[in-house]
């Protein structure tokens, strides 16, 4: 074979893994009174005080301020509750990415719920740390009452740029509910790739869980595409119970993104549709 030839067909199987392991780095917890590497004479707590202008730690190490600087819903205007009067946290996730070739900072302050609504607010905001930090981009991510980056935080989408994946959950004693938004900084801007929800339930017969995965795909443009699977299984717990036990399966539902020069566009609707019949066992 060609050696030229051959050296171009492993670049293109060996890329994807250059990509990950650039991007291995994950979400961290920094102390907020702890410098911002590179910037000794910037703490996160500064950073944190360009969303909530006021906020400072209590006696017991706990931050507090009144609202946060005015944002938009990742999902649009018609999305989202209001940010609690006073907002709180402990800690903040850190997450280091790539945008356009560029390093910068992710942070994401879970703010709790107001009392007009049952979700929370959860800001996650971008910063460029290259000389004085400045804040670029600030959205409300929150879908549910608990809202954190997802373990990995970040998906490589080519050798300058990472996907940004959170989530936002609740529970009841028998019922997990998940939404997952992917999301694509371009233009020192969060977009919304698309939102992924997955339902898990624990009964007495048996246990159902739906497992999110995702894969890169290089397909020649400037950001890979994306496949999204849902892992949908059903295992009986072997417990003597009123209702009888379902047969065990397991099945996968995948959807994958393609860039198509101006936005990610999915292939199907089948995540939508699982999310429909999902909404159906609430």
């Amino acid at each position: 074979m060609n050696s030229i030839l051959l050296r171009f067909i492993l670049a293109c199987v060996l890329l994807p893994c250059l990509w990950t392991a650039a991007g291995a780095q994950g979400v961290s917890f920094p102390d907020l009174g702890s410098a911002v590497p590179g910037h000794i004479d910037t703490i996160y707590l500064d950073l944190a005080r360009m969303v909530i202008p006021d906020l400072a730690a209590d006696k017991d190490g706990f931050y507090r301020g009144s609202m946060p600087i005015e944002m938009r819903h990742i999902e649009g205007p018609d999305s989202g509750g209001s940010p609690p009067v006073t907002s709180g946290f402990s800690d903040a996730g850190v997450l280091q990415i790539k945008a356009g070739g560029k390093d910068r900072l992710a942070m994401l302050f879970d703010l709790g719920s107001s009392s007009d609504s049952a979700e929370g607010f959860a800001v996650l905001a971008l910063y460029d740390l290259a000389s004085k930090p400045r804040l670029l981009d600030a959205v409300n991510v929150a879908v549910d009452r608990s809202t954190y980056f997802r373990d990995p935080g970040k998906l490589p989408i080519g050798p300058s740029d990472d996907a940004i994946i959170t989530l936002s959950t609740h529970f009841n004693s028998s019922q997990g509910y998940v939404s997952t938004p992917l999301i694509l900084v371009r233009d020192d801007r969060f977009e919304l790739i698309d939102m992924i929800y997955t339902f898990d339930e624990s009964l007495c017969a048996y246990k159902r869980t739906q497992e999110l995965a995702f894969q890169t795909i290089a397909d020649g443009q400037p950001y890979a595409a994306i496949k999204a699977t849902v892992t949908d299984a059903t295992v009986p717990n072997g417990e003597s119970c009123d209702e009888p036990a379902p047969e065990p399966s397991s099945r996968d539902i995948s959807v994958t993104y393609h860039w198509d020069g101006t936005a990610y566009v999915k292939g199907s609707d089948a995540l939508d549709k699982l999310a429909g019949e999902n909404a159906n066992r609430f």
